[in-house]
């Protein structure tokens, strides 16, 4: 994949995620994701959900914004950021050999950039709703398919879908890496039996490296 030299995520060697199909099928578990875009030096950040597409020529993000929102306007103005950052778990330094250590926190993160396209047609953009119905509910497309088309292009009216094809994907994966192998073990331990999901999730995630 090509790699901007700026911007980029800070990634130490060992964090680096180099799994291709991994790195999919994370940002797919976790769409929900945080698009950033750049007007005039200032940056403006708006949370949905994405619906990721593998294609012949890359990855394809979509998603839509209310048209309230003004963000919508700025999407073509240059490369959009989008951030996928679950779960993260706070690490004690009670699990370390020694005591000559400090706090830190885990986590996996996902940057993708690409140049985003505005959905105007009527007919594309009830195309990326019922993708995105496909994706996270398919049990409701037969009750969205009998709603009234005047219904329909008025909630599309509300809304501007849009697409980004995927140029750079920047993933880390902060996993206790440089830690050895029994303090590691101790770590998944301590995660996998704690009541928080998301500390369960990456006790899941470091597991998978044991």
């Amino acid at each position: 994949m090509h790699h901007f030299a700026d911007p980029t995520m800070y990634i130490p060697s060992n964090n680096k995620m180099k799994d291709g199909p991994g790195i999919v099928s994370f940002m797919k578990a976790y769409s929900f994701a945080t698009i950033v875009t750049v007007e005039n030096n200032l940056p403006t950040a708006t949370h949905l959900p994405f619906v990721i597409t593998e294609t012949e020529n890359g990855i394809v993000l979509s998603a839509h914004f209310a048209k309230a929102n003004n963000q919508w306007k700025q999407l073509t103005n240059s490369k959009v950021l989008v951030i996928y950052a679950e779960p993260h778990a706070y690490i004690s330094p009670k699990h370390y050999d020694s005591e000559l250590n400090v706090p830190t926190w885990n986590y996996i993160s996902v940057h993708t950039y690409g140049m985003a396209t505005v959905i105007t047609d009527d007919a594309g953009g009830i195309a990326e709703l019922e993708k995105m119905i496909a994706v996270y509910e398919a049990d409701y497309l037969p009750q969205w398919k009998k709603l009234p088309e005047e219904m329909k292009l008025k909630l599309l009216n509300a809304i501007v879908p849009f697409t980004i094809a995927v140029e750079d994907i920047q993933a880390k994966e902060k996993l206790s890496q440089n830690k050895n192998k029994d303090e590691r073990k101790r770590i998944v331990e301590s995660l996998q039996n704690s009541d928080q999901s998301t500390e369960q999730a990456i006790g899941a995630f470091m597991h998978k490296d044991l």
